[in-house]
């Protein structure tokens, strides 16, 4: 017999803001409690040290959250010259310390603007990629470098936007799998005087920017209704997929595992589209050959709010 799932059947997308000092799972479990849900996920993690915008995903939801990882993100961070940590961020040892140069603007902007484009970065040993099937984060605590490939990512805007006593404020927008621990090291470095990332916050992430964001203390004092209503549709996730629509008998041949005939004009062998039916989201379908659709990835349409 299968075991039968905790929880509510809730399903659906809420933007949190992310506190200070919290990892993304405990987040995930504070939303995931608050709603009694059956299943939560989030769309990428944020540092503990990192506030801001976190993606989190309810019930039918989690299907689809792979779709946010490979979204470009924008952040505000801070970044503070003259020290370069272990870490990357102030949460890490010292290493070493430098004289901070006089610097005006121009010189911080000039230095800012060769790292727009495509750059080759080179992830920080505090970080989560595997090696040997462990994090890199658990070798560099246990004293171990291990040696880390670039890899190729885009910075799309650097900003700065405001000077203060140990360092600059930056609006930066990038491609994934861009660290902005490492950006903040680089230009340290470009200046002379070494850095490390002093506060960070997600602002955007995909499709979701932080305009209707929710901390969990607000989330808290919602009623059930009032949470339910923040929720934004499963869809959400995947608007920038086409979108295709079916009758009756092809909703219900998708939905038992069959491929269907669709009008797909415009989309290629290959490409992966929406599937409606009546309004409602069937899930994600790969179009096949002319006008054939297979399922992909498909909601579970039983439950209580789905």
């Amino acid at each position: 017999m299968a075991r039968r799932r905790r929880g509510r059947p809730i399903d659906g997308v809420l933007l949190l803001d992310k506190s200070e000092g919290v990892t993304s799972n405990r987040a995930l479990q504070q939303v995931r409690g608050l709603y009694q849900a059956q299943k939560a996920g989030h769309t990428g993690t944020l540092d503990p040290m990192a506030t801001g915008l976190l993606p989190i995903c309810l019930g039918e939801a989690t299907k689809f959250s792979s779709w946010l990882l490979d979204a470009d993100k924008r952040y505000l961070a801070d970044v503070r010259l003259g020290a370069v940590t272990d870490t990357g961020d102030r949460e890490g040892e010292v290493l070493k310390e430098y004289a901070v140069p006089s610097l005006d603007d121009g010189d911080v902007e000039a230095v800012l603007s060769g790292f727009i484009g495509e750059i080759d970065q080179v992830p920080p040993m505090y970080s989560a990629l595997k090696h040997q099937g462990r994090p890199l984060y658990e070798h560099a605590r246990a004293g171990r470098e291990i040696a880390r490939a670039p890899r190729r990512v885009s910075i799309y805007d650097i900003a700065l936007t405001s000077r203060h006593a140990h360092g600059f404020a930056l609006d930066v927008s990038v491609s994934k799998g861009t660290y902005i621990r490492t950006l903040a090291e680089d230009i340290g470095e470009r200046l002379g005087c070494g850095a490390h990332l002093e506060g960070l916050r997600r602002l955007r992430t995909g499709p979701f920017d932080d305009t209707d964001m929710l901390d969990i203390d607000t989330l808290g004092s919602m009623s059930d209704e009032q949470r339910l209503e923040r929720l934004l549709p499963i869809d959400a996730l995947i608007g920038h997929l086409p979108a295709l629509e079916t009758d009756a008998e092809g909703a219900r041949r998708i939905m038992h595992g069959q491929p269907i005939s669709l009008e797909t004009s415009g989309l290629a062998e290959g490409d992966v589209a929406r599937l409606y039916h009546d309004r409602g989201l069937l899930g994600v379908v790969t179009i096949g050959t002319p006008g054939q659709c297979a399922p992909r990835r498909l909601i579970n349409t039983a439950g209580e709010n789905r």
